[in-house]
């Protein structure tokens, strides 16, 4: 019965699991560490479409935007970080919209870094948590304290990014592990960037072209 009425609820593995110990009964669910031998196929197979992604940027996050791993073209996004925001646990949501991460480079800033804190926001009337209360609260302090105009490509809002050869334009893709039986692998997120005009795939295929050498196909990789 507490299981049938998780799965009414739609509440993730995790949640399923605090209910069921609410109840009285031993979480069914494992969690297990990403580096643990039975994710080890997970972890080939991120890496695989990580790197199949290049030249654009891809990476992987657990809940509320900690980074896992990311492919090497992350690094057009993280150039010019203050360190402190590279340093591990990174949070990507931080190093999105911190004044000394990406912002400084976001063009629309204000209607980007709001489609961020209103996709939280739904996570939190979905499932409560003063932590992620807390989080927003402190997104919400690093963007413009304007109405954001209405800027997109008729079907999404874009993230258009300064970078030395001009301007990107990039829309993301999210995917999920949708037949996870275990919470780490159903926490997962990946996010994809993909050129939303060809001036922004060309500035993109010729930074990979001129880089002469690359030491992994993860930038970053958190498996603990």
């Amino acid at each position: 019965m507490v299981v049938r009425l998780a799965e009414s609820l739609d509440l993730s593995l995790r949640e399923r699991n605090e209910l069921l110990l609410a109840a009285g009964y031993a979480p069914i669910y494992a969690e297990s560490s990403l580096n643990a031998p039975v994710l080890r196929p997970v972890r080939e197979a991120v890496e695989r479409i990580l790197d199949g992604h290049l030249p654009y940027p891809a990476l992987v996050v657990r809940p509320y935007g900690e980074l896992v791993a990311a492919n090497a073209a992350f690094d057009v996004l993280a150039e010019g970080t203050a360190p402190a925001l590279l340093k591990s646990p990174v949070n990507v949501l931080r190093l999105a919209l911190h004044p000394d991460g990406m912002a400084r480079r976001v063009e629309n800033l204000a209607e980007w870094g709001r489609h961020i804190t209103g996709s939280l926001r739904n996570q939190v009337r979905q499932s409560p948590n003063p932590g992620l209360e807390e989080f927003i609260a402190e997104l919400d302090g690093y963007l413009p304290d304007v109405d954001p105009p209405a800027e997109h490509l008729g079907f999404a809002v874009p993230l258009r990014l300064r970078v030395p050869e001009g301007e990107l334009r990039l829309i993301t893709t999210l995917t999920t592990f949708a037949t996870a039986v275990d919470v780490t692998l159903s926490e997962l997120r990946l996010e994809a960037f993909l050129p939303a005009d060809e001036t922004t795939a060309t500035i993109l295929r010729q930074r990979r072209m001129t880089t002469s050498t690359r030491s992994s196909s993860c930038a970053h990789l958190n498996v603990g």
